[in-house]
């Protein structure tokens, strides 16, 4: 049986990421000449037991004298669940952030650039106000807001970026503060026509209270399949489906499919 020493396994790991970002470099070039474009998808937190807390412990909220964490990422009670969610990642120290003018943040993006043509940003109401969860309770409802870096980090992303080459990801828990960052920014948000037909007709992802500075998505891959959506829901949000496109619902997912290229969103994303 053959084992690595622990040597071996760090340059056995360095030379698979080698030959992964040369394999991906050379899809992406090919890609690129075919007009066609690759969105990646960034998570706004690092894991905990990540390269980037190892090499820069003062970036993140870390206990100077045990190098742990009181505080950790996840999100309160939303549509997905009933309990929240507790992530467990490590959360930034902003103010650390800031007085380098976010270099690392910003080192980030650039390098998700090298890989992507267009970034999405999860979580993007993070930067607005973020939710702290106390490390020792795992109960994602005892966390509390605290202050994200606001307007100020996304002005100094546009200096380093100029074309702003990135999606917010602006779903759950959103106040009219979070769409003012994400607008002042200069960001395009999400919408979920998945999300659409419960019967208000103020709810912001009906085609009718779309805008053009949103990716419209027919649902993500936090939800199930068109089809999977439209047999599971409710009669009344099912009628509402049929009666708001006037179809009668015999296949939906061409019906959404449909009706999302329809609306003024300029960008449509369409799971498979």
């Amino acid at each position: 049986q053959f084992s690595f020493t622990q040597q071996e396994t760090f340059y056995l790991h360095a030379f698979l990421q080698y030959v992964f970002f040369y394999q991906w470099s050379e899809l992406k070039n090919f890609a690129n000449e075919k007009d066609i474009k690759i969105i990646g998808d960034l998570p706004i937190y690092v894991a905990p037991d990540s390269a980037d807390v190892w090499q820069n412990p003062k970036l993140f909220q870390l206990e100077e004298k045990s190098c742990s964490f009181s505080h950790v990422a996840g999100v309160p009670p939303d549509y997905f669940n009933e309990d929240g969610q507790y992530w467990g990642n490590p959360l930034y120290e902003w103010e650390f952030h800031k007085k380098d003018n976010y270099k690392w943040w910003m080192n980030r993006l650039d390098a998700q650039l090298n890989f992507f043509d267009v970034v999405r940003i999860d979580h993007f109401r993070g930067f607005h106000n973020y939710w702290s969860i106390p490390v020792n309770t795992k109960d994602a409802k005892l966390g509390e807001w605290k202050s994200g870096p606001g307007l100020e980090f996304w002005e100094v992303a546009r200096e380093y970026f100029p074309t702003l080459p990135f999606l917010a990801e602006d779903l759950g828990l959103i106040t009219n503060e979070v769409r003012s960052l994400r607008c002042s920014a200069g960001l395009p948000g999400m919408a979920v026509l998945q999300f659409a037909f419960d019967g208000d007709s103020e709810n912001l992802y009906l085609p009718h209270n779309l805008n053009p500075d949103l990716v419209l998505y027919t649902g993500t891959h936090d939800n199930d399949t068109t089809c999977g959506w439209y047999s599971s829901s409710s009669e009344e949000i099912r009628g509402n489906f049929r009666t708001y496109f006037n179809i009668p619902g015999d296949f939906p997912s061409w019906d959404m499919l449909r009706m999302a290229y329809r609306t003024t969103a300029r960008l449509v994303i369409v799971p498979m």
